[in-house]
């Protein structure tokens, strides 16, 4: 009996918990609906609430965002925002700082995130996950030697984590894939992977 109900955790589980964030990535984004006029929202000419209709609207609106600043009247008017956003104190401190990591990830241009690392931590005998990032230049000319800059992430919410600096020989760099060790990270090592002992193998290099 025992047997049949962890069986029937193993299919609910992941099923339960990936409707959750499909609702909640929704329903957030639904929210965009409250943007348009009341008279113009579907719950209003249809009477009824179809869940989704925000999502395609901001959908819509981040396509169209894309595509009208693509063309040289649209690059001027987005170079006009930055500029206006620029002259404002703490929303210039945070919109560029936000913007630098944003085009570091999706852009595909930076460096941030290209590299899996191990690394020791949290004691010289303990190994960890780490993705490579970027050093600060002023920080790298204060350290003797060759540093990288790390960010270490917490298991199973890679969003939060610790950045460290740390001696580039001092660390090992792995073939894992970005995507690999994220499932890794979340899932607490359980994921396995073709090679069963990947990690080991390369530690002891």
């Amino acid at each position: 009996m025992k047997r049949y109900f962890i069986t029937g955790l193993l299919i609910w589980v992941p099923l339960g918990i990936t409707f959750w964030v499909l609702n909640l990535i929704i329903g957030s984004m639904d929210q965009s609906l409250l943007l348009l006029p009341q008279h113009w929202r579907p719950d209003a000419w249809l009477g009824v609430h179809i869940p989704g209709l925000g999502t395609i609207l901001t959908l819509l609106v981040i396509f169209l965002t894309g595509l009208i600043t693509a063309n040289i009247i649209g690059q001027r008017l987005l170079q006009f925002w930055e500029a206006l956003l620029g002259r404002i104190p703490v929303v210039k401190s945070i919109y560029y700082s936000v913007k630098q990591v944003s085009d570091t990830l999706f852009s595909g241009n930076g460096e941030a995130f290209r590299k899996v690392l191990l690394v020791r931590y949290p004691h010289p005998q303990a190994w960890s996950l780490a993705f490579q990032t970027n050093i600060p230049s002023d920080v790298a000319r204060s350290l003797d030697g060759e540093y990288v800059g790390v960010f270490i992430p917490t298991t199973p919410s890679p969003v939060n984590g610790f950045y460290f600096f740390v001696k580039k020989s001092e660390t090992v760099e792995l073939t894992l894939s970005v995507d690999m060790a994220l499932k890794y990270i979340v899932s607490m090592g359980v994921v396995s992977s073709p090679d069963k002992h990947p990690l080991a193998a390369q530690a002891k290099k």
